[in-house]
């Protein structure tokens, strides 16, 4: 089991495109992040009903339920990247294309309840999972889409994702 809390990730151990989703982390154990923030992400989403779930922003941009599919859809990849990675495997891991798998979801189709449920799954798998490391296993690095990646930047990527998706429901879906 970790003795210390996770740093925050160093620079070198994640690209510069994951560096504002990082940053959006506050200070702190981000075990406890991924374990707190998740009820506010959700509760925000149930205040506004289902009706809004299925706005979009702009022609051609998610639904609402389009952005909840994709938050435990990313989540999944980023866990089993840091999966494998804690375990010490050196494959490389490949990339995943997030626009190409939506029309797959069917996430319209959905109810709003079944995406936060399934939401709510996935997450609690991820804290368990990142309590499950070692002071070791957050520092390993590997490869992920070609580029160097290390757990604990991981486990801010999911922590400040969530917090980037829900900045966009609360400031472009109306």
């Amino acid at each position: 089991m970790p003795t210390s809390t996770p740093a925050r990730p160093a620079a070198g151990e994640y690209v510069e495109y994951f560096a504002a989703y990082i940053s959006k982390v506050p200070d702190g154990d981000v075990r406890a992040q991924l374990a707190q923030q998740l009820p506010e992400t959700i509760a925000y989403i149930k205040s506004r009903g289902d009706a809004w779930a299925m706005s979009r922003y702009a022609p051609g941009k998610w639904s609402v339920k389009e952005v909840i599919n994709h938050l435990a859809d990313a989540e999944r990849v980023f866990s089993y990247r840091a999966l494998r990675i804690a375990r010490g495997d050196e494959t490389p891991l490949p990339g995943f294309d997030e626009n190409k798998w939506m029309p797959q979801t069917h996430a319209d189709a959905r109810s709003v309840q079944s995406l936060l449920d399934e939401l709510a799954a996935v997450r609690a798998s991820t804290v368990a999972l990142f309590n499950s490391f070692d002071d070791d296993a957050w520092t390993r690095i590997g490869n992920a889409s070609g580029k160097p990646i290390s757990v604990r930047a991981i486990g801010y990527i999911v922590c400040g994702h969530e917090r980037h998706h829900l900045a966009v429901l609360k400031e472009r879906y109306k």
